[in-house]
């Protein structure tokens, strides 16, 4: 298949408009339209087709139920103290240029909403706002068998990818969000996973608020010849 001028330019269009958006309308989203996105995102590869994936998709009172049970556990430091990460998302020693690129991304947010350095109330409320899904009408949980290995999860990267970049073919926008990880214990039970499962993340979909200021952020991206050697 030779793709069209204009079929590229829509696949790169998807692609290049994609971004973390942190404020939603609450439009919904039809199930068919949801299924679609799903569809489509599981042509992502993966070795030997696994298809490594397993989605749960949650609406209405189910998510406001779930969004409940963990800001309930968020708020309270005593029971967030109990809560960790299965796996490490993150370094544990961080080195340039990781960590300016982790700050400048953290300050930008927090500077458009006008928190500062020191506003550790209202960086709390706001990371907070993950555990709401940002007021989408959509949360998506994905999850991962526990017998898979790294090769599964690089998989499961491309598979994510491709159900943001199909959303965004549709009008719709997303954030990935690996801070529902610390909250497994409440989140596993609550969508009916397994103990055989471990979460992978969640994700936020809809309709973006236009209006939202923290939905004005784009980030940097390094140039090509930043992280590519031609040989």
């Amino acid at each position: 298949m030779n793709p069209t001028p204009e079929q590229t330019a829509a696949v790169d269009a998807a692609i290049t408009s994609r971004r973390s958006l942190r404020a939603y309308l609450p439009t919904p989203v039809p199930r068919e339209t949801l299924e679609d996105i799903l569809r489509v995102a599981s042509r992502a590869p993966s070795g030997t087709n696994t298809q490594p994936w397993k989605v749960y998709v949650l609406t209405g009172e189910r998510l406001q139920g779930l969004s409940r049970q963990i800001l309930e556990a968020f708020d309270d430091p005593a029971q967030a103290a109990t809560h960790r990460e299965e796996y490490a998302y993150y370094p544990t020693q961080w080195q340039s240029p990781y960590i300016d690129r982790r700050r400048k991304v953290g300050w930008d947010l927090y500077g458009l909403l006008g928190i500062g350095k020191t506003d550790k109330e209202r960086m709390h409320a706001q990371h907070g706002r993950n555990y709401r899904f940002f007021d989408a009408p959509v949360g998506l949980m994905f999850t991962i068998d526990r017998i898979m290995e790294k090769g599964s999860w690089l998989d499961y990267g491309m598979f994510l990818q491709n159900i943001m970049v199909a959303a965004r073919a549709r009008g719709l926008d997303t954030c990935p969000q690996a801070a529902f990880t610390q909250f497994h214990k409440i989140i596993m039970p609550a969508i009916g996973a397994s103990a055989d499962e471990m979460l992978v993340c969640g994700m936020s979909l809809g309709h973006a608020d236009p209006a939202a200021i923290e939905n004005s952020l784009v980030t940097e991206r390094e140039p090509v010849s930043g992280f590519a050697r031609f040989l």
